[in-house]
């Protein structure tokens, strides 16, 4: 089954919330002055040439950063990239190279490694569960746990290591949760979760029908996905026909269950189980029948990557 969700590119808006946190990072670093020890050390005039070294093997992501970071920066020099994003790279490999006066390049490097070191990480981290799924035809899928302002930056990154993203925000899908549920519970006219569930689901759709009539600019297939946590919720759910049902911290028995249920009652809807997979437990949940998985420690677990700068020469203009 193809995803219902827009896939992150690395766009003009993704370029855009890059370009913002570069300016915060050299204001972190530098604030209104100067990267004082360069210019102490460091003669004006010195040229430099660097490469950005990928020291462990993983997943390359991000390899135009140092290009949007020397334009951020106003830095003279030169970019030449040497692997693609979604690369495999070998430890020792060069990704990157650079050329500039030698103090913006030890001005810029830290914030280079830092921002490819980061998306290097999430997708390095992100293919090693989608191997994990070889085979199975199901779907690894990101979520919304992702370091504020950075979303874009690394949804891109669960993509480059394999994944299909998830929703971007709250504004591109309805996924009722148990929380809204709880929270709507008192309005709907059921007390024990029975009626809500389906309340819940028929009201999304209204909404999305009067907010398109409206003429506001969304779409009007908006995909709705609704949590269940029990097989009655499921059976409930499965009979308002949303697009996903979201299945949470079932057990295996408990998903093999779902599945059948849902080929049963509604064969079209999208099965997702969620909640505390690890690569000890993600392809028993695959081999359970549902159609993908939802897998948060893709970015808030990742450890970054080991990225480095390595001089190549120095010399005067």
């Amino acid at each position: 089954m193809g995803s219902l969700f827009t896939q992150q590119e690395w766009s003009a808006e993704l370029i855009d919330d890059l370009r913002q946190l570069v300016r915060l990072s050299v204001r972190e670093d530098i604030a209104d002055q100067y990267d004082w020890t360069s210019v102490a050390t460091v003669p004006l005039d010195k040229q430099g040439a660097a490469n950005i070294v990928i020291r462990q093997s993983g997943i390359v992501a991000g390899v135009q950063i140092a290009e949007v970071v020397f334009d951020e920066m106003s830095i003279n020099g030169e970019v030449r990239n040497f692997v693609a994003d979604g690369d495999v790279a070998e430890a020792g490999m060069t990704a990157v190279s650079i050329s500039a006066s030698a103090i913006d390049l030890l001005t810029a490097e830290r914030i280079i490694l830092n921002f490819m070191g980061r998306l290097c990480g999430i997708a390095t981290q992100t293919s090693e569960y989608v191997k994990l799924l070889a085979g199975t035809g199901v779907a690894v899928y990101d979520t919304r746990k992702t370091t504020p302002g950075w979303r874009r930056l690394e949804k891109y990154a669960t993509r480059c290591g394999g994944a299909v993203n998830h929703r971007n925000g709250l504004h591109d899908a309805i996924l009722i949760k148990d929380n809204h549920l709880a929270a709507c519970a008192a309005t709907l006219s059921g007390d024990d979760g029975s009626d809500v569930i389906g309340e819940a689901i028929e009201k999304s759709r209204e909404l999305i029908q009067d907010v398109v009539a409206a003429g506001n600019p969304i779409d009007a297939a908006m995909p709705i996905e609704i949590e269940v946590d029990t097989l009655e919720q499921l059976q409930i759910a499965l009979s308002h026909h949303p697009d996903i049902v979201l299945l949470d911290n079932m057990s295996n028995d408990q998903l093999r269950n779902a599945v059948a249920l849902r080929s049963d009652v509604a064969p079209e809807v999208q099965l997702e189980a969620s909640g505390g997979v690890t690569h000890e437990t993600i392809r028993a949940i695959a081999e359970t029948g549902v159609d993908r998985i939802s897998v948060g420690a893709l970015t808030h677990s990742a450890k970054s990557l080991d990225v480095a700068l390595d001089w190549t020469s120095l010399g005067s203009p």
